[in-house]
């Protein structure tokens, strides 16, 4: 069993910047992470991914040179730095552990992952 627990949501204004961080449990940090999102009314949504290496990440479009995803994995965490973060970023952000993914693989589907935390919301104001 993995548990995931993400913490650093909160309010801020547009264009400022955040740090989501997700905390791993296990004695090993061998998986491959991702961030997800869900805003009100809407699907859950691929954010940005990270190889088990950290070697290979992958973003959606729409966060691209704007949010970067990185891991410690001396520390089992994984990190979402959020830059320049608009309005339609909010909502609740949640990170994902697939724990049988190979060295450099990565995924943006939902259902690729194992292990899901309970989210952290995000709040922008315009």
């Amino acid at each position: 069993q993995v548990q995931l627990v993400e913490s650093g949501g909160g309010l801020v204004q547009a264009g400022g910047s955040l740090r989501l961080s997700c905390a791993a449990s296990g004695r090993t940090f061998s998986y491959a992470m991702g961030w997800f999102r869900q805003a009100p009314g809407k699907e859950r949504e691929f954010v940005a991914t990270i190889s088990r290496s950290g070697a290979n990440t992958y973003y959606v479009d729409s966060v691209k040179g704007r949010f970067t995803i990185s891991r410690d994995n001396a520390k089992n965490t994984v990190y979402l730095q959020m830059n320049s973060l608009k309005p339609e970023d909010t909502a609740v952000y949640y990170c994902a552990a697939s724990i049988f993914a190979s060295t450099s693989a990565y995924s943006g589907d939902v259902g690729w992952y194992d292990y899901w935390g309970q989210g952290t919301l995000v709040t922008v104001s315009s």
